[in-house]
């Protein structure tokens, strides 16, 4: 019988990042879970049975200890990146400290996580999914740092694709609208999509599932946004 592997989420707390946990461990993974809020990952990590690990993934350090112990527990099989941060702002009201905390927790965790994870990857015959999104193809104003980082996201799938292939496969999730507080919205706000709602954790989940396992995808983006960047807006 084949071992079973051990995926790494980040970001996993709450969110897509818990979504994206509790799909994998129903499939069948070793979840380990990270993300700085350790009190909040250590209560929904005991309900799915998933290790959780404390770790600011801007951190070179946290994340080799991220690593570890996930390589521990089982073939490394699965990481999904996701962890992320946002805020928005105009140029002038946004500093440089903000700019670079963005970028490292939203991109440099992506590979930083593939530095220390190569070797337990490549032994597995894993795969990486990177969530990033629609803003890197298009953009409210102000939101310059956070859309860079999704933008940068996209590009690194593809470097480390052809990087670490064929061992390791690498894709990318962008994901849209995705309603992760549970808000009640309009049906305005569910009409304007072509798929007619809003997008659930969920979803995205179920595109991550199936890229941990599609053999002969690896430096793909999967749009997910419910058909909105293909629909016209005329004001």
């Amino acid at each position: 019988m084949e071992e079973a592997k051990t995926a790494i989420v980040t970001g996993a707390a709450h969110g897509i990042g818990l979504a994206c946990a509790r799909r994998l461990a129903q499939d069948g993974y070793r979840v380990v879970m990270a993300d700085e809020n350790g009190e909040a990952l250590r209560g929904v990590a005991d309900g799915i049975g998933g290790l959780a690990v404390e770790a600011d993934v801007s951190s070179e350090q946290d994340v080799a200890r991220l690593v570890e112990r996930a390589a521990e527990a089982g073939p490394l099989g699965l990481i999904v990146s996701n962890a992320g941060v946002s805020r928005f702002g105009s140029l002038k009201d946004t500093s440089l400290d903000q700019w670079n905390r963005i970028l490292s927790v939203n991109l440099t965790a992506a590979f930083l996580l593939a530095k220390h994870a190569e070797d337990a990857l490549r032994a597995a015959k894993g795969a990486m999914v990177l969530i990033a999104s629609s803003r890197a193809h298009m953009s409210e104003p102000d939101t310059h740092a956070y859309s860079a980082t999704k933008g940068g996201l996209v590009a690194l799938t593809h470097s480390l694709a052809v990087s670490l292939g064929p061992d390791v496969r690498v894709n990318c999730v962008s994901p849209g609208w995705i309603n992760v507080s549970g808000e009640d919205l309009s049906e305005e706000d569910h009409a304007q999509h072509p798929a007619g709602r809003v997008g659930r954790p969920e979803d995205v989940a179920d595109a991550v599932a199936y890229l941990s396992s599609a053999g002969f995808a690896t430096g793909a983006e999967l749009i997910l946004d419910g058909g909105m960047t293909r629909k016209m807006i005329y004001a």
